[in-house]
């Protein structure tokens, strides 16, 4: 049986782990925007464990980004910006005992994260009072719980 490709093992909309990495509709980040590190991992690896870079670091700069509009960074910056390590977003994957493995899990990351910085937040709750019919219907809830209770209390002797 042939071996996964790269996009299979990241769940399909991670792409060539090389090329441009596409994170919504309208936002492709062109593969020159970013930027990878290789250092050797710990955990299990047999021989291969101390002479293989199979960590992978991938960072990306929201500020300097051309594949950004303004709003779109300005919100990507508000949302992410405690992730931000020196302007950077990076993400590391050093799970599985190979580079390519770990270059398309990061980058599966990458675009999720960037994603959610791009999704508009959520619309603000309209606080609402009850109606007047509503607090009508708790508290005659709450008297004919009170009477059901009260039935099961001993009888006063008088």
């Amino acid at each position: 049986m042939p071996e996964p490709t790269a996009p299979a093992l990241a769940g399909g909309s991670g792409g060539d782990p090389a090329g441009d990495l596409r994170v919504t509709r309208g936002v492709v980040l062109p593969s020159a925007e970013l930027g990878w590190r290789f250092s050797r991992a710990g955990g299990p690896g047999g021989q291969g464990v101390n002479t293989t870079d199979s960590a992978v670091e991938l960072r990306w700069s929201p500020e300097r980004s051309r594949a950004l509009s303004a709003p779109q960074r300005e919100r990507v910056l508000e949302r992410l910006g405690s992730r931000l390590v020196d302007g950077a977003l990076v993400v590391r994957a050093s799970e599985h005992r190979e580079q390519r493995r770990n270059r398309s899990s990061a980058r599966e990351r990458l675009r999720a994260l960037v994603a959610e910085g791009l999704r508009p937040p959520p619309p603000p709750r309209r606080e609402k009072t009850p109606s007047r019919r509503a607090r009508a219907r708790r508290t005659d809830a709450k008297t004919a719980r009170g009477r059901t209770k009260a039935l099961r209390r001993r009888p006063d002797d008088g």
